[in-house]
């Protein structure tokens, strides 16, 4: 493990200057070829670690250079020359508890989250718990299941459940609010401190206005955007405002949003955990699947799979010292 002068030596290497790292560094660095791997645990990250990381990537081909502690035990990062692909695959599941982002280092900072909000900002899926109020919370989740599996259509699937609660109360929304929803861990940090960092932070739900508003604003993000439950008389009419906010509104955001900054598609990240969050975490500079269904972790260029959402926070190198947590 190298001293804390290592952030120097990535300074000057993304300046063009050679590192003082070996002949295979110093012919491969130059400004577009310089990548980042970040191992990311929970106070088990040793050093030890760090060196059979290390050696893996030069097993793999990848010209490892430096490495060095963002945090000591929590998160680390490994700078390499080539092969980031390769690099991935040497390291994901090497270490126990352990995520693994792999990305180019001179875009790593980024400018845009857009980020889903059931089972990502929030710990449940709105809609089971709300029609956990209607008694059928068994049928609906199977459903919810399956559509974020990706073995259903979205759409469909969303219009057949808000039907099956026509007649809840309205007042049970607001119930399943307070009594229900709760916050991701990390999410506050993550998104409070790309914010104030001059980061753009919108919350893209496949689920409902009525939660998705009062957790972007808990949460502190800049904007929502959700499907319209319905309302008649104080119930439910089992109907949603068209169009659906589904996959294409969520890529759709996405695209708006980096045109509306004016910034690199690499300077953008997009996490979410279900199959309709798969264009915009494909189409993100860096997509991650969060805790995710199969389908989304297998296509995703990095997975959190132990972790918080802090992780993304690691990812961009950003040590707990600069965490915005209130």
């Amino acid at each position: 493990m190298t001293t804390p002068s290592w952030r120097a030596a990535m300074a000057s290497a993304s300046a063009d200057l050679p590192l003082a790292v070996g002949p295979a560094m110093s012919a491969t660095f130059g400004r577009c070829s310089m990548f980042t791997a970040t191992l990311i645990a929970s106070g088990t990250l040793t050093a030890g670690d760090i060196s059979t990381a290390m050696d893996r990537l030069c097993d793999a081909g990848c010209a490892p250079g430096v490495s060095g502690w963002i945090d000591e035990g929590d998160a680390a990062d490994l700078i390499f020359g080539m092969a980031p692909d390769a690099a991935r695959v040497a390291l994901e599941g090497a270490f126990p508890a352990t995520d693994v982002v792999v990305q180019s280092s001179l875009t790593r900072t980024k400018t845009l989250i857009v980020a889903d909000m059931d089972s990502t900002m929030i710990t449940v899926e709105c809609i089971d718990e709300l029609a956990d109020y209607a008694g059928i919370k068994p049928q609906i989740a199977e459903i919810t299941e399956r559509a974020m599996r990706g073995e259903l259509d979205f759409e469909a699937a969303l219009d057949a459940r808000v039907a099956l609660l026509k007649g809840l109360a309205e007042s049970d929304i607001e119930r399943c609010l307070t009594e229900r929803v709760k916050i991701m861990p990390g999410a506050k940090a993550l998104v409070r401190t790309m914010r104030s960092r001059g980061a753009l932070a919108v919350l893209v739900s496949g689920g409902f206005t009525r939660f998705a508003e009062p957790v972007a604003k808990e949460i502190g993000f800049d904007r929502a955007i959700a499907n319209v439950l319905e309302i008649e008389g104080g119930t439910l009419t089992g109907t949603v405002t068209k169009p659906i906010v589904g996959s294409d509104t969520k890529l759709t955001t996405l695209h708006a949003a980096i045109t509306e900054r004016g910034i690199a598609v690499e300077e953008s990240l997009a996490v979410g955990d279900g199959a309709n969050d798969l264009a915009m975490i494909e189409a993100a500079g860096l997509g991650v699947a969060y805790h995710a269904k199969p389908i989304v972790a297998a296509a995703a260029a990095a997975r959190i799979d132990h972790g918080d959402l802090t992780a993304l926070l690691y990812a961009q190198g950003i040590a707990k010292q600069h965490w915005v947590l209130d």
